[in-house]
């Protein structure tokens, strides 16, 4: 039995004459989806597997397929003769394009095998001399095969191919099977005494010999040591560190990837001629005082060293001078090449270093890449990766990211080492800063085929409603540093058919009953604007975690990303007393964090809707109140007079009152306001702080207890409850009784309420994050005066509310969503790609009164 091992991802290129069993041998070891059939292409494209005046459009279209295959990352096997190193060669440039591994099975037949089977089948009717033909090309092209592929296998005979078994190997650079948790640590250029001081930190033990030297280091918590590279050159002890890295990778308390340094020692120790510069010459004098022993366990295990792994199921990768994501768990010589020098220009700048292309300002990838190779004051996060090199042999300082705390530790280098040859204050030309790299694209939210949420999956966004959200953001939005999240639109309830009600509670209720939630918390509705606010502690947290520099210490802007007030100074009042209240209840300690993310409602509805009020609103109530009695007078007098009719002065009389009510209901929600006098804001969900959404993670009576605990500290009143009444689903007293509680609230001249499931429910896909359930006096406003009149109320039971249930679960997974990748961290534009989706399906087409 002859074992035939071929890569998890990459290509394997079958050859064979004609009958050589080719086809036979692919569908026996290889899922359909992964062959490739020149016979089946030449099919596609002419509708006959025979037809050789087709093959060169068939082997166009292989040569496709393969193409894409490979880019996904797939197995792909190729089912043809390919016993012409010429026909090779277009399937080798494929696979080094998508620097994947290439492997050549060859079933090496007799020529009477293959006659034999080509006879008896009725569809190939070959001229005597083609399988004669191709023996003669395979075997001349068999002696190239060992330079064409790292790897090929030839299977002699009918019975070697029938016993061969296929084994999969994975990549060397993939280790997603292990999770962590990891601390990364950055170059260390030959600081060992550094590299002590930080394991002994991160609370690793060290090992050591008879003589004290240290040659290994464990954690008693389990984790793992990764090194970026480049643990030799300029520093003082370069043996010493690889001392302790070999014994750590050996015990396998770490892994280390290949830096340029290794690589450059690693042909200088062979003898190779290079450049004795950038610290060799100290590597190979303090090298030399070692035993030839160790100097060849250090040349073995440096020339072991691999370009990158990809680690935690594809999640975090390390690479030395970084990896763009299209080459995360490929192998080829440019791959290798990229993660060891990185991408240059080919230029070098004043200090005659080269000059680097920033690929992390282009960053698109979900893997969290960790490098170093270039020395960088601080360690600074650039989109989802995060260079470690703080120049420690330069007089800095090792940094170490622990993962997935995503938490830097360091230790300051003992002294300066070595003189650097551009100052380590001096930025690099590697990648920018935050404000250069954390810029949507139109392509993040397009070019993905819309947005991947957790709680959702991928929710779609129509280009039409991307360039209408564009505009909005780009022209009229806050600081987008702050728009970290949009409130999601909330769906009414079923529409109700008690007389008088378009919406009541039954209907509400019953629907979570009927999803299977067993009990739901109800929320009074306040008739304000909604308002997102992120108030930061201090203006240092400001500039840190978000950063905004200029002194503002947060923002409250609208559902549609608008500041909502005009005059800055204003905002600053309503943070100031947010930030009060918040510390005053002693929240940033207890939730430990600088910084808050909360939704409300801010009151009056008029402090922000003054003009649509005075022109939609007042207007029609005014002109109902004038016109409406004058033709009551009228129909008076006319009775007056004997006229019969019809019942039309109840009518008038009716629609008279109705104004009257309508005038009443909106202006319930409108009083003056001055400065600060007047306004209130209240909160009711603590949407995220420093490394914790809490949005659907905490349940809502918790929400509710959270914001209560800011309106009782806040003495001026700004900060306003948010009444709430948990239900128990099963109890009818309990239905009852929120019933009651909402009658109670809309009697009084409140919305309604909002129902929500008091925690999360295991099928989200399936239920509503909320929905609203109004009062019969409030939905004047929405539906007009007159919409109670029976005839008015069964029309609008007809409404339809499916489409807006559907968004608001959009929505609401995409809210989520932006929360989750802001307390994880993630680069802005990847916050701002959902934020940026929920304000593009807000322009679906979709009724406003809903």
């Amino acid at each position: 039995m002859t074992e035939v091992k071929v890569p998890e991802m990459g290509l394997v290129v079958l050859v064979g004459v004609t009958g050589s069993g080719k086809s036979h041998f692919a569908r026996k070891h290889f899922k359909p989806t992964q062959i490739v059939s020149s016979d089946y292409c030449r099919g596609v494209v002419s509708d006959d597997e025979n037809d050789q005046s087709a093959t060169g459009d068939a082997f166009d279209l292989l040569h496709y397929i393969v193409a894409k295959r490979l880019r996904r990352g797939l197995l792909t096997v190729v089912d043809a003769t390919n016993v012409q190193s010429a026909s090779r060669q277009s399937l080798l440039q494929i696979a080094k394009e998508h620097d994947v591994m290439s492997v050549a099975i060859v079933l090496d037949v007799p020529e009477s095998v293959a006659a034999e089977r080509n006879a008896v089948r009725p569809d190939r009717d070959l001229p005597p001399h083609v399988i004669p033909r191709q023996r003669r090309e395979l075997r001349r092209g068999m002696r190239s095969l060992a330079r064409e592929f790292r790897r090929h296998h030839v299977l002699t005979g009918v019975e070697e191919i029938d016993a061969a078994t296929i084994t999969y190997e994975k990549a060397w650079n993939d280790r997603r099977d292990l999770t962590g948790p990891f601390d990364i640590v950055g170059d260390v250029h030959g600081c060992r005494a550094e590299l002590e001081d930080l394991l002994t930190d991160l609370g690793y033990e060290i090992d050591r010999d008879a003589r004290g030297r240290a040659i290994g280091a464990s954690h008693p918590g389990g984790r793992t040591a990764v090194f970026v590279g480049d643990l030799v050159d300029r520093g003082p002890d370069t043996p010493g560190v690889l001392r302790l890295v070999m014994g750590m990778v050996a015990a396998g308390d770490a892994l280390c990837v290949s830096g340029n340094h290794e690589a450059k020692l690693v042909r200088a120790l062979r003898g190779r001629k290079v450049r004795v510069a950038h610290g060799l010459a100290e590597s190979l004098e303090q090298l030399h005082a070692e035993t030839d022993e160790f100097r060849d366990d250090v040349l073995r295990y440096m020339d072991g060293l691999i370009s990158h792994y990809v680690l935690d199921e594809g999640r975090l990768v390390v690479a030395h001078a970084g990896l763009k994501e299209e080459y995360h768990g490929r192998a080829s010589g440019r791959v290798r090449s990229f993660a060891l020098y990185g991408d240059t220009t080919g230029e070098t700048d004043e200090y005659g270093l080269p000059v680097r292309y920033p690929w992390a300002r282009d960053y698109r990838g979900k893997a969290m890449v960790v490098y170093g190779h270039t020395p960088v004051p601080e360690a600074e996060w650039v989109n989802n990766t995060i260079c470690l090199d703080t120049g420690v042999v330069f007089g800095g300082k090792l940094t170490a990211l622990r993962y997935p705390e995503r938490e830097l530790a360091s230790v300051p280098a003992r002294q300066v080492w070595y003189e650097p040859t551009r100052p380590l204050d001096v930025a690099p030309t590697a990648p920018g800063g935050r404000r250069e790299t954390d810029v949507l694209n139109i392509e993040d939210v397009l070019g993905a085929g819309g947005v991947e949420t957790r709680l959702m999956g991928r929710v779609t966004v129509r280009e039409e409603n991307a360039l209408a959200a564009l505009e909005v953001m780009s022209r009229f939005a806050v600081d987008p540093r702050w728009l970290v999240y949009l409130p999601p639109t909330m769906a009414p309830a079923a529409t109700s058919q008690l007389p008088g009600y378009l919406e009541h509670p039954a209907e509400a209720l019953a629907a979570y009953r009927n999803c299977g939630v067993t009990r739901v918390v109800c929320e009074e509705k306040h008739m304000g604007s909604r308002a997102v606010v992120v108030v930061c502690r201090d203006a240092s947290t400001a500039a840190d975690r978000f950063g905004v520099d200029d002194g503002t210490t947060g923002a409250i802007y609208t559902r549609t990303g608008r500041s909502f007030f005009r005059d800055p100074s204003r905002t600053t009042e309503v943070l100031d007393r947010l930030r009060a209240a918040i510390g005053a209840a002693g929240l940033w300690d207890e939730l430990d964090t600088s910084w808050l993310v909360l939704d409300g409602e801010l009151l009056p509805w008029s402090a922000k809707a003054m003009e649509l009020i005075r022109t939609q609103y007042a207007a029609t109530g005014a002109a109902a109140r004038a016109s409406l009695p004058m033709a009551a007078d009228l129909l008076a007098r006319a009775e007056e007079r004997g006229l019969d009719l019809g019942g039309l002065r109840a009518h008038i009389d009716r629609r008279a009152a109705n104004a009257d009510r309508f005038r009443d209901a909106y202006a319930r929600y409108c009083w003056t306001v001055d400065g600060l006098t007047g306004l209130r804001y209240a909160p009711f969900q603590i949407l995220a702080g420093e490394g914790s959404s809490w949005a659907v993670a905490r349940d809502h009576e918790w929400h509710m207890t959270v914001a209560g605990r800011l309106a009782d500290h806040d003495p001026a009143g700004f900060v306003q409850r948010t009444g709430s009444l948990t239900a128990d689903l099963d109890s009818p007293e309990s239905e009852t009784a929120v019933t009651e509680w909402w009658e109670k609230l809309t009697a009084a001249g409140g919305e309604g309420m909002v129902v929500k499931p008091l925690a999360p429910h295991p099928d989200d896909r399936r239920v509503q994050p909320g929905v609203k359930c109004r009062g019969p006096e409030y939905l004047r406003i929405i539906y007009g005066p007159d919409y109670r009149e029976p005839e008015n109320l069964d029309r609008l039971r007809g409404r339809s509310l499916g489409r807006k249930r559907s968004l608001a679960m959009r929505e609401h997974a995409l809210g989520v969503e932006a929360l989750d990748r802001l307390t994880d961290g993630e680069p802005l534009w990847r916050i701002h790609q959902a934020v940026f989706a929920v304000l593009a399906l807000e322009s679906e087409p979709v009724d406003p009164r809903l």
